[in-house]
């Protein structure tokens, strides 16, 4: 629209005007509760043996999609484990029920890029128990809430362009697919396509009601089937 252009002083378009940006917190390694859901920052001699346990009632297709694993040991899980505890990018949290002691999934943030205002949620790795749960969803508000909270203006999700089920959550979490980057990797030894998604933080206020919303507990019946779908709030949101 007209009003929304910026042209400088050669009369080009250009951005906005940011004068008050000073960039984004990098996220402090610090446990994230709320809806029922604790994320607490990987601990692998702590975490692992759960999360082992966990991640054992799957067949191994939820590794697919992932650039490392499936794992033959415990062992061989932890080594990996406790690479990725050593890195503040990505920087890895543990998903429990707020009550439980039971590791049910890994999650990270990456790509963190507070002068850009720019941060990435992934490596998600969530076993049988936790998938296509309300906590799984708690999880992901819980992260995203976070970021916007730490001054980031753009939260991305990215997926191996086959990996419908990951495609089909970004949306449904309230996510804009913005493309696919053709042949923007080689993992495990095969070509990937990369779709990209994102949130912008003008958009979170109405998304964060739409998980508020979804993730009360008077959406849920006795047996704790939803009444009304997240998908059907967030699509609402994109005109779709």
């Amino acid at each position: 629209m007209a009003a929304d252009i910026h042209l400088n002083e050669f009369g080009q378009p250009v951005g906005a005007p940011l004068p008050d940006w000073r960039g984004a917190e990098f996220p402090p390694r610090r446990p994230l509760n709320g809806w029922g859901c604790r994320l607490a920052p990987l601990e692998p001699e702590r975490h692992g043996p759960g999360l082992w346990q966990a991640f054992s009632a799957d067949s191994g297709a939820m590794w697919t999609y992932l650039t490392t694993g499936p794992y033959a040991t415990e062992a061989d899980m932890l080594v990996w484990l406790r690479e990725c505890a050593a890195k503040s990018d990505p920087q890895f949290y543990t998903i429990f029920d707020e009550h439980g002691e039971q590791p049910l999934g890994l999650a990270s943030y990456l790509r963190i890029d507070p002068l850009a205002g720019s941060i990435e949620v992934g490596w998600l790795h969530f076993s049988p128990a936790l998938q296509r749960s309300r906590l799984a969803t708690a999880a992901m508000a819980l992260m995203m809430a976070n970021a916007f909270a730490l001054g980031y203006r753009r939260y991305e999700w990215k997926c191996n362009a086959f990996n419908q089920p990951s495609w089909q959550a970004a949306l449904r979490l309230g996510f804009s697919y913005e493309g696919t980057f053709r042949q923007s990797r080689v993992d495990k030894g095969r070509a990937r396509d990369t779709a990209w998604f994102s949130v912008i933080d003008s958009e979170w206020p109405a998304l964060q009601a739409c998980f508020e919303r979804w993730l009360a507990p008077d959406n849920f019946d006795a047996q704790g089937h939803q009444r009304l779908r997240l998908s059907t709030l967030t699509a609402a949101l994109r005109g779709a």
